[in-house]
């Protein structure tokens, strides 16, 4: 334990140094607005939102993973070692969320103003749908990593695997899974947020005033549940595709969706396809509400130093 104590009070300290810089940073761009500001606004926020969830709720993912893996939970880990692959998952979270809310909320601005009232959940589902498929350049490479750190039967470090995948499968070895995980994710994205828009809206027409943050969250989080809930499936496919290596003997028909999803149901029955789906659930609807409150959080944060280029700030 000794030993360890430094180790502890160096990341604390690199913690520390990069809250300053970001305070820092936010002061500096948000201080004197220009064209760029709402793109950086809603990177940082999306950002901040991705590392949010993953520090408090990596442990929840780890369970699922290790749940839907074709070496059976025990022999994945079980419960030791929850926060294993956080490293990986921390690079990815950050980039992800920011690329993905940049789109989102672009797409969002430019077409809603043109479409009528019925036509705005179509927005939503079309924004969502671009800021994912654009977001998995980034998040699926992470979730190779992170997913076989999770899943490892012996000792392995994030590097290692990083190093065994670039040279046994090239790559392509880090992006595989990226078809079933947008697969994955397009069904995903296309309830939650039109789920979350609609929510939104109509507690603010209900209550006849803007949301709080907190309700916003709610919102993201029931948005979130009922999300997961439909797509498990689709997520212990993704799962299993990204484990899988090529020297275990996994063949390109072996690694199409409905033939992982096929093998799955032999296997196990209806239990196998929808194996991981409490701590899936859990995870992504306190996720939702710690992912959507931090996210319009930070807005409204951020805009208190650009009052020059937005009217007022921002609501949910």
């Amino acid at each position: 334990m000794p030993r360890q104590k430094p180790q502890v009070l160096r990341r604390c300290q690199i913690l520390r140094n990069i809250l300053k810089f970001c305070h820092s940073y936010f002061l500096h761009v948000y201080s004197s607005p220009n064209d760029s500001t709402n793109v950086a606004l809603m990177f940082q926020s999306g950002a901040s939102a991705g590392i949010a969830v993953d520090l408090s709720l990596f442990p929840l993912d780890t369970l699922k993973t290790r749940l839907q893996s074709p070496s059976g939970f025990l022999l994945s880990g079980g419960f030791r070692n929850l926060y294993k692959g956080l490293g990986p998952a921390m690079v990815g979270s950050a980039p992800t969320a920011g690329i993905f809310f940049c789109t989102y909320d672009t797409v969002k601005s430019r077409v809603s103003p043109h479409a009528g009232p019925g036509f705005q959940p179509l927005v939503h589902m079309g924004a969502a749908c671009c800021g994912e498929v654009v977001s998995c350049l980034a998040k699926v490479p992470t979730e190779v990593v992170k997913q076989r750190s999770q899943a490892a039967a012996h000792p392995t470090t994030p590097l290692i695997i990083l190093q065994t995948t670039l040279h046994s499968e090239g790559l392509r070895g880090m992006y595989r899974g990226f078809a079933s995980t947008v697969l994955r994710e397009i069904p995903f994205v296309l309830l939650q947020f039109p789920l979350w828009e609609f929510f939104k809206s109509s507690w603010g027409r209900w209550q006849r005033t803007d949301l709080y943050v907190w309700q916003g969250a709610l919102c993201g989080a029931v948005a979130g549940g009922i999300s997961a809930a439909v797509t498990t499936p689709l997520d212990v496919a993704k799962t299993r595709i990204m484990l899988a290596e090529r020297k275990q003997g996994a063949t390109r028909e072996d690694l199409r969706i409905l033939t992982t999803l096929c093998n799955v149901y032999a296997q196990k029955g209806a239990r196998g396809l929808f194996a991981g789906f409490t701590p899936r659930v859990t995870w992504i609807t306190v996720g939702g509400a710690v992912f959507f409150g931090v996210y319009e959080a930070m807005k409204k944060y951020c805009c208190e130093f650009s009052w020059g280029y937005y009217s007022k700030p921002p609501t949910i």
